[in-house]
């Protein structure tokens, strides 16, 4: 199984508002960056959205090493995603981003790993510049 290096974050002006998200995904020396956004979101949405649309291109199943800023998915992803599926997503916020994070991901074995944001680490400084400028792209109404 191929090990991928995964870099996520999401942005948003204001919470609900116009936001951003990116994903950069490293395998050896090969690397692709994506990004996107909405125009009404919030920044949670932002930062599993970023997450579903970097595994959603994976071509064949993956050991996925995920870096993110937002303890509310390394968190989610790790501890408790389990027991929501257990309640089938009752009282979970954006249950829809959820249950599509486990369709794109039931081939992938995903570890998430916590970082401190606007820290140094190069990666996680250009997910969230990308991440903003998707969302400054969407409040202009590109």
């Amino acid at each position: 199984m191929k090990q991928v290096t995964l870099y996520c974050d999401g942005s948003s002006l204001g919470n609900p508002g116009p936001g951003g998200w990116c994903g950069i995904l490293s395998f050896r020396e090969h690397q692709k960056i994506l990004c996107g956004g909405e125009s009404h979101t919030t920044n949670n949405r932002m930062e599993l959205l970023a997450v579903i649309e970097s595994l959603k291109i994976l071509k064949e199943p993956c050991q996925v090493m995920l870096y993110s800023d937002s303890k509310y998915v390394c968190e989610g992803i790790n501890q408790w995603l389990v027991n929501w599926i257990k309640k089938d997503f009752k009282n979970v916020k954006n249950p829809d981003l959820w249950r599509h994070y486990c369709d794109c991901s039931k081939s992938h074995q995903v570890i998430a790993h916590w970082v401190k944001g606007h820290a140094g680490n190069a990666q996680n400084e250009l997910c969230d510049k990308l991440a903003r400028e998707q969302a400054y792209r969407y409040a202009q109404g590109i």
